[in-house]
């Protein structure tokens, strides 16, 4: 497993670095986030020695059974699935960075419970550019209404934006969405909105980050192509 992990992780690293280069970017500019839905405690450690420094779990009582068994291991913690408000005091206390939020109401639970554990929650507001009924996000017409609302906040910090495109079976399909959300984020970056940072963009996943990276990706959350199917 460690083998074959490192040898996946490098042959990644190697299309990410070309890809940032393809758009006159460095490597380090784009961050991979290892997506461990599913898999367990023994393939992240795996992972983790391979060079892996980001997780990425998509569900909270999956990622509290590994983040109890694993702390304090030495690797950021990205929330990257859909939250519940109910469950942002979990998220607020095992998460880094948490990319899916899309709403007034999930950023005031998750300031109130930042405060109560005495940090600053880094958030991404999550875009839902094509609209599909059956996926979280914001619309793009009213993002910026609503990072307006969350700068206010003083316990959550946003640092930019996040989208999950439709699913193409062609990487080029989905390239417009991830041009979108930078034409998006340039938007806003170029009319500041206080106590917002439009630094990162988390697109792309195993089937198109070569895209998304040539459009501006900084977080780019793969699972297959590292770990293969998900058991």
């Amino acid at each position: 497993m460690q083998a074959l992990l490192s040898k996946n992780l490098t042959e990644i690293n190697t299309r990410i670095a070309c890809a940032a280069r393809r758009s006159g970017r460095q490597p380090e500019d784009v961050r991979l986030v290892a997506v461990t839905k599913t898999h367990p405690v023994a393939v992240v450690r795996a992972a983790l020695n391979s060079g892996v420094t980001i997780i990425g779990e998509n569900y909270i009582q999956e990622a509290r059974a590994k983040f109890e068994e694993m702390a304090p291991a030495a690797v950021a913690w990205h929330f990257i699935g859909h939250l519940q408000s109910n469950k942002a005091k979990y998220a607020v206390r095992m998460f880094d960075l948490i990319h899916t939020v899309d709403s007034v109401k999930l950023a005031t639970e998750l300031d109130r419970q930042a405060r109560k554990a005495g940090k600053v929650q880094a958030v991404l507001v999550q875009v839902n550019l094509a609209g599909e009924a059956t996926k979280s996000g914001i619309s793009e017409q009213a993002t910026r209404e609503l990072l307006q609302e969350l700068s206010t906040l003083r316990h959550i910090k946003v640092k930019g934006l996040m989208t999950l495109p439709p699913y193409f079976d062609q990487p080029e399909k989905a390239r417009p969405a991830f041009a979108a959300l930078r034409q998006l984020r340039d938007r806003i970056a170029a009319c500041p909105i206080p106590n917002i940072e439009m630094r990162e963009l988390s697109m792309g996943m195993t089937g198109d980050f070569e895209a998304a990276i040539e459009e501006g990706a900084t977080l780019v959350r793969i699972g297959t192509a590292l770990f293969g199917g998900r058991p």
